[in-house]
């Protein structure tokens, strides 16, 4: 399967970034309940960005249960040199692994490695590097979704930046129709519509799902919004 047997028009991805770790299973197993189709996990190596966060041996715990309520992980590789992880997170059950414009010095072979283990792919970029060369380069490379970040990558609980409304909007008009725009960092009830209006559909929300205490009601809040 593939991403656009994933979407349904648009999704909305908790990010496990954001969750309380000390009851990971559980929160998982309440939002897709809820009716979660796609869960973000970002993996931080300490080296690309800051923070080391959550790997494989993590995934590998939590995906059985997400794969057999026929839902996806789509893993976030915040890391130099991500195709080093490809083997290790496809083995874990991620579904799909999303690498960075700036850790990629050969993305077409980057690109060829994931396809090797059955991963679906995508390419992300941070807010300081040109919208227009990451479409390119997604185009040329054939991703099979682009990743705006409308954050600093590493942190979860950051405000939105409103620059990225036009970085959006260019990788949409650039990319054809069945590359999905997916956006992470500071998406909630306040912007997650005029993300979608700048050519969003995919949302990835951590602290505006996981930071409220009814976390279906909290996810439900932002599909709302967007329908």
């Amino acid at each position: 399967m593939s991403w656009n047997d994933w979407v349904r028009t648009v999704e909305v991805e908790p990010s496990l970034y954001a969750a309380d770790f000390a009851h990971l299973g559980d929160q998982i197993d309440i939002l897709l309940r809820a009716g979660v189709r796609i869960f973000h996990f970002d993996v931080g190596d300490g080296h690309f960005v800051e923070p080391v966060t959550i790997g494989p041996i993590v995934l590998q715990s939590i995906s059985p249960a997400i794969h057999k309520a026929g839902a996806f992980v789509d893993c976030h590789l915040m890391t130099e040199h991500p195709e080093r992880h490809f083997g290790a997170v496809a083995a874990a059950g991620g579904d799909s692994v999303t690498v960075h414009y700036e850790a990629c010095e050969d993305l077409p072979a980057v690109v060829r490695a994931a396809r090797a283990h059955n991963l679906q792919i995508g390419l992300a970029f941070k807010p300081e590097t040109s919208a227009a060369y990451a479409a390119h380069a997604a185009l040329s490379s054939r991703v099979d979704i682009v990743l705006c970040m409308s954050i600093e990558p590493g942190y979860s609980g950051q405000e939105f930046m409103p620059e990225a409304y036009d970085r959006i909007r260019t990788v949409r008009e650039l990319l054809s129709p069945d590359i999905h725009v997916q956006v992470d960092g500071g998406i909630g009830p306040e912007n997650i519509r005029a993300v979608r209006d700048a050519g969003a559909s995919l949302f990835v929300a951590g602290s505006s799902i996981f930071g409220r205490e009814d976390l279906p009601r909290a996810y439900r809040r932002l599909v709302q919004e967007l329908s």
